[in-house]
């Protein structure tokens, strides 16, 4: 049997019986959907992942948090012993530490006239723009005469920007800040959402002094970062550091640290954890239901061989070879998981560009997850059908039309 007759003869068998086709499609699309989704997502939050943590914790960072606090603002507890004055004796005692940065932060309602909104206000110092890579994309960050005078100037993110000022230009505008009037110097640079899911575009920096006295109350700070000029001397500047806060802290032998430091080999152990869920135990799971999705029309086929004894034993008696059943019901098998396969992809990338947008991702590239998902189908659909196919090729042409 030629080619060109085979594939009609499949086509006509897989239209005839359009529900076991339907369900056989099912399994694969449901399978390859859930790899291409998985996939897609998994790189694009790679990607975001990376570019927030070279921008975060660059090789030469090292962080200090405070065990009763957290980083970026939040809530702390009374046992908050961090201050400024601990991060300036460690720059002045380790001759490694090129510039340093403390921070402290509350989420508090902001206001201009009518308009309102609920941000990330955190204190910073005049070093703010180099210790954390981000600088003001208009205006200009505030200088260190700011921050010894506790100055009430701010430079806002693009969220806050939007829902106080709408279309009008934020630089030289007050807004109030709680119950304190603070002055607009400059809007900071676009930087999107967190791998936590935190708008870092909606924050406000604003001197940590004036923070510090007159928003919050307190002589604490909830972290810090360093820089470091010798980024393989991390591990050793780390034991440096926690024996200077250990001593400022009056920490004995047996009590534990008030804080903690973080460096970036550490970061980059916790980023390859995190790889290894998005790229070999998500994937995993997706590819059970492919695999599940593979028996499901293994099983449906070999119900279709019992089906259709009676054709296959007509078929051999006018000619047909056991190549060529075996060869028809592979392709019906394969076309099948491939068809599924495809509307998988679709259905999988769809999928991940809204994911993606919902979790502010960014793009996404399907094409490494659609190569994998149209391979996996069609892997699928050889092995659901090699089985079947090799039973229809056995049966003898007398005892299929018996």
């Amino acid at each position: 049997m030629n080619t060109t007759r085979l594939t009609w003869h499949s086509l006509r068998m897989m239209r005839r019986y359009k529900l076991r086709t339907s369900f056989m499609m099912l399994g694969s699309l449901i399978g390859v959907a859930a790899l291409t989704l998985v996939v897609s997502v998994g790189q694009a939050a790679e990607r975001k992942m990376l570019k927030m943590v070279g921008q975060v914790f660059g090789d030469s960072s090292v962080m200090i948090f405070d065990r009763g606090g957290q980083m970026m603002g939040g809530p702390r507890s009374p046992g908050t012993r961090l201050k400024v004055d601990d991060i300036e004796a460690i720059a002045k005692e380790l001759p490694g530490v090129e510039a340093w940065d403390p921070q402290q932060g509350l989420s508090t309602p902001v206001r201009r006239g009518d308009a309102t909104d609920t941000a990330q206000v955190l204190g910073e110092s005049e070093r703010s723009e180099r210790v954390w890579n981000r600088k003001a994309s208009r205006g200009e960050f505030f200088h260190q005469a700011a921050v010894s005078g506790s100055a009430r100037v701010a430079v806002i993110g693009e969220t806050v920007a939007n829902e106080l000022f709408k279309n009008e230009d934020p630089l030289g505008a007050d807004i109030q800040i709680g119950a304190v009037p603070f002055r607009v110097v400059g809007t900071l640079e676009p930087w999107g959402t967190d791998p936590h899911g935190m708008d870092r575009d909606n924050e406000i920096v604003v001197p940590i002094t004036t923070l510090m006295r007159r928003l919050t109350n307190v002589d604490t700070i909830s972290g810090a970062k360093l820089l470091i000029s010798n980024p393989k001397r991390a591990d050793e500047m780390k034991v440096e550091i926690r024996r200077i806060l250990r001593e400022r802290h009056r920490l004995s032998a047996g009590q534990p640290d008030d804080f903690a430091i973080l460096t970036a080999t550490e970061v980059r152990q916790m980023v390859s954890q995190v790889e290894r869920v998005l790229f070999l135990y998500l994937p995993l799971v997706a590819a059970v239901a492919l695999v599940v999705g593979g028996i499901v029309s293994t099983s449906l086929m070999l119900a279709s061989v019992n089906e259709r004894v009676g054709e296959i034993g007509l078929r051999r008696a006018v000619g047909a070879r056991a190549e060529d059943i075996r060869s028809q019901f592979l392709f019906e098998a394969a076309a099948t998981t491939v068809v599924g396969g495809i509307a998988g992809i679709a259905l999988g990338y769809a999928g991940a560009r809204l994911g993606a947008t919902r979790m502010h991702l960014g793009d996404i590239t399907p094409w490494t997850a659609a190569l994998i998902g149209l391979s996996a189908s069609t892997l699928v659909g050889v092995a659901a059908g090699l089985l079947p196919a090799l039973r229809a090729a056995r049966l003898h042409p007398t005892e299929a039309l018996r």
